[in-house]
């Protein structure tokens, strides 16, 4: 009876301080998003993260391109099958609270074999033996070992989905990009082959200047290899867009070939672009996300190294229906049961539980960090976006006016040169300036949608 006594004290005492081994993971309170957009920060509950996609990118042509895109790569398909690797994983860690059964039939058939013998068996006949056995085996989650894995397995789970939105946020990102990245090269195509035009026009004029007395061969050959020049950009325009377009095609699965798309206009801002509270980082972003959920595993893990010094409670029980038992054989069979219960409690293993325990408050701690800092990273980003759609938008209308001054210095200096006061040198050296600065403002176009997708990205990438 005492021995009943001090091992139901025992249990009682190891239930007490084990209470911590059945609590959930819970955010710890020195980690906050306060502050962490910096200067961006925006009042407005509701952000730029906060919309679909659908309603960020509302150009028809790139809302079917994306569609493929998320039905066709191969990163989103391989992702949905590891998800459901990771959904049998968890069935699993679930069944495991249930007692597991096994039915192993056996027969056997012995004698001694007697060539001579009519029978074979020298008139004995042969030792015929079967045995139907079930058995049954429970693990009693005393102290949450299967508590604390099934719990790991759902943030397995959870972190696949994450890596999924991540894949989905880069994808839908890289596909608009790509999109924004051919209509600007269109853009800067049909200005090259306009230019192009233009300075044949002029080769021809200054030719002919030559020819007249008013010009020279070295006015001839710098307006020629200027003209060069514009040709190679053009051939280098169309290849780059070639490029993109492969490019673009591999990531959304489909063969090279040529992909449709609208101007670089066709863009509209949505009407909500703002960053949003901070907080909404950690339901939406996926890195985010992912540091958080390894934070809770690393919880769990050290959870399960703590239980394992506690006893490990087994209920085991076999079921046959045989007609062998020992060295008897009778005949009909009979049915054999038995039901054995064990306790088993770590007491000396070298070490090994201490150092494991030990090493899983380290990783708990590791985790913590990394999740703080992946806090500081995000909202980096978000600053860094706000601040370049801001030098963008600021620019444009910089740009906007230094096209319009040099397309009068262009059109000054071709009346000038009518006039006879200027040399045509000046003519084409505007029409130059002209070319370089509608280029910058094509490509500062580009970068207020370019910057504008990352404010997107660094945000959670919006809903799907």
């Amino acid at each position: 009876m005492k021995t009943y006594k001090i091992l139901a004290i025992t249990l009682a005492t190891a239930t007490l301080t084990s209470c911590s081994l059945y609590k959930n993971y819970e955010r710890p309170a020195e980690i906050t998003t306060d502050g962490i957009y910096g200067d961006a920060l925006s009042g407005d509950s509701i952000g730029i993260g906060d919309i679909q996609w659908r309603q960020f990118f509302t150009d028809p042509t790139l809302q079917a391109l994306i569609e493929t895109g998320l039905e066709q790569n191969s990163n989103m398909r391989q992702t949905a099958l590891r998800i459901e690797e990771m959904q049998n994983n968890l069935k699993a860690a679930k069944l495991a609270f249930f007692p597991s059964l096994a039915f192993a039939p056996s027969g056997t058939i012995s004698g001694t074999w007697d060539p001579q013998s009519p029978d074979r068996f020298g008139g004995n006949g042969a030792n015929k033996t079967y045995s139907l056995p079930v058995s049954l085996n429970w693990q009693i989650d005393c102290f949450a070992q299967l508590r604390n894995s099934k719990k790991g397995n759902e943030v397995a789970v959870e972190n696949m989905k994450a890596v999924r939105q991540a894949v989905q946020t880069a994808l839908v990102s890289n596909i608009a990009t790509l999109y924004y990245t051919l209509a600007m090269l269109d853009e800067e195509l049909a200005l090259a082959t306009a230019t192009s035009g233009t300075w044949k026009e002029n080769l021809r004029m200054t030719k002919l200047l030559m020819e007249a007395g008013q010009s020279n061969k070295a006015a001839v050959a710098s307006t020629e290899a200027n003209y060069w020049s514009i040709c190679t950009s053009v051939v280098e325009l169309e290849n780059s867009i070639r490029q993109i377009e492969n490019t673009l095609c591999a990531l959304i699965g489909q063969n090279p070939g040529h992909i449709s798309r609208n101007a670089l206009s066709s863009f509209r801002i949505p009407s909500i672009c703002t960053t949003g509270l901070p907080i909404g980082l950690l339901s939406r972003r996926p890195d985010v996300k992912q540091a958080e959920l390894a934070l809770a595993s690393a919880f769990y893990s050290k959870n399960i190294a703590k239980a394992n010094f506690y006893p490990n409670l087994n209920i085991s029980s076999t079921g046959q229906y045989t007609n062998s038992l020992g060295g008897a054989i009778f005949n009909p069979g009979g049915f054999i049961a038995s039901l054995v219960g064990s306790l088993t409690q770590p007491i000396f293993q070298n070490g090994r539980l201490r150092a494991a325990y030990k090493n899983s408050q380290a990783e708990l701690e590791i985790a913590t960090i990394g999740f703080q800092q992946t806090l500081l990273d995000a909202g980096a980003e978000v600053n860094s976006a706000m601040a370049n759609i801001h030098t963008s938008e600021a620019k444009q209308e910089l740009i906007a006016n230094q096209v319009a001054s040099l397309q009068d210095a262009v059109d000054a200096t071709e009346k000038l040169m009518k006039l006879s006061s200027t040399n045509y040198l000046q003519v084409l050296t505007a029409q130059s300036s002209l070319l370089s600065a509608q280029l910058s403002q094509v490509s500062n176009k580009y970068d207020v949608i370019a910057n504008t997708i990352a404010l997107y990205q660094a945000l959670g990438g919006g809903s799907f």
